[in-house]
């Protein structure tokens, strides 16, 4: 069998692997469809080739789709009855679909599954495919953010390397300490970009504080954004954190003008490929010792649409899937979302090191939601972030505004 792809406007698509050979079809051959943004070398592609081949009596056409087209692409075809079968999604946007009816609810299938056990993921992907108790989803993969630190700096500035800050004071003092102007070093660096980014990276401190989105102004949320501001006003961070992606603002660190980056492991590989010295990742600080850690939480999960004319096929597709989690690390360098897999060793003592800490982190992972309105939810965080480390309002009043307009869209 062969995974067939069509053009389509607005998609990148790939040559039919049928044009290498005559196909065969059965006469009860079922087909369906798979939409996601894996390109050829991650893992969606790969997955939906080796189950079509496979599987004899099932055939896999695979659509690739832009990431700003997902939602408004998956919600149009839904509506207009040529939803594919099986999609890839962004985990907050999970919820949308799930609570809207657009999405099959897999609670019983996973209950009976021999290869799905819930129990196995770590709570933050599971809590993102769960809408009102049941289960519309199997997580994909994950990822999470947590601290790296230029430890050759810590010892320059006198810092133990073997020390990293363990709470908010502490990482604000080591940020003062390790920050150089004359050497164009700053303390840290991190994105407060408005956009989902600014979001994934100040919602973990705001839940440490002991809020989270539904009570974003609440006395620790205040806490976490005053210490942001501190780095700020202080120059301790970059002023374009304010514009800057993780990708970017993790790229001062590797070239040795940060001396620590709050980001994910999905910078290891140029990590351990740019930087110059000797690098290592930390749980991301608490308010205060013995304070609830918690990590942003990242990456796509499987979903089955509820009009699929083919559920035993998409949900077998999805065991397939779920079967080779773990290589999913390995193949692709993506974290698989279960706790039950132990990560490969890659032969890299940094890389190795860094990737049991991001496996620590999350065990605290907090899917950002689950909520159906969450791009809306997330923009009035983003404002509030802006409005505060800008100076337009306090830490206070940015969130109090911000809280007032989730209220409004939490009804």
């Amino acid at each position: 069998m062969s995974i067939r792809k069509s053009l389509l406007a607005g998609v990148v698509a790939f040559a039919s692997v049928s044009a290498l050979a005559p196909v065969v079809m059965a006469e009860d051959e079922v087909t369906i469809t798979v939409w996601s943004l894996d390109k050829p070398e991650q893992p969606a592609w790969n997955l939906a080739r080796e189950f079509d081949e496979k599987e004899p009596g099932i055939k896999v056409e695979y659509r690739l789709i832009q990431f700003d087209d997902v939602v408004s692409e998956a919600m149009r075809a839904y509506s207009t009855g040529q939803a594919p079968d099986i999609i890839a999604i962004d985990n907050p946007e999970h919820a949308l679909f799930a609570s809207r009816g657009a999405f099959l609810d897999l609670t019983d299938m996973i209950a009976g599954s021999n290869v799905i056990n819930k129990d196995n993921y770590f709570p933050g992907p599971l809590n993102s495919v769960t809408w009102d108790g049941k289960l519309f989803g199997v997580p994909k993969a994950t990822n999470t953010i947590a601290l790296y630190y230029n430890a050759d700096m810590f010892k320059a500035k006198g810092l133990d390397p073997d020390k990293p800050p363990q709470t908010w004071a502490e990482l604000i003092d080591a940020a003062r300490k390790l920050n150089d102007p004359a050497q164009n070093v700053y303390g840290l660096a991190f994105s407060a970009k408005a956009s989902e980014e600014g979001t994934f990276q100040f919602l973990p401190w705001a839940q440490m504080g002991g809020g989270s989105y539904r009570d974003i102004n609440s006395e620790g949320s205040v806490k976490a954004l005053e210490a942001w501001k501190t780095l700020m006003d202080e120059k301790l961070v970059s002023p374009d954190s304010l514009t800057r992606g993780q990708w970017d603002s993790t790229g001062t660190f590797n070239s040795g003008n940060a001396a620590m980056a709050i980001s994910g492991p999905w910078e290891l590989n140029r990590m351990s490929d740019e930087a110059k010295f000797d690098w290592r990742v930390a749980l991301l600080p608490v308010p205060e010792e013995g304070a609830e850690r918690s990590s942003a939480m990242g990456d796509f999960n499987w979903a089955i649409f509820s009009s699929t004319k083919h559920p035993q096929e998409a949900f077998k597709a999805l065991e397939y899937f779920a079967s080779q989690d773990d290589k999913m690390f390995k193949n692709y360098g993506q974290l698989p979302a279960r706790s039950d897999i132990t990560l490969p060793e890659t032969g890299n003592a940094k890389k190795d090191a860094a990737l049991k800490v991001f496996q620590e982190q999350l065990k605290y992972a907090k899917p950002r939601g689950p909520h159906p309105q969450w791009p809306k939810i997330s923009k009035a965080i983003q404002d509030a972030i802006q409005a505060a480390l800008t100076g337009q309002m306090s830490p206070k009043d940015a969130l109090d505004q911000a809280a007032e307009t989730i209220d409004a869209v939490l009804g």
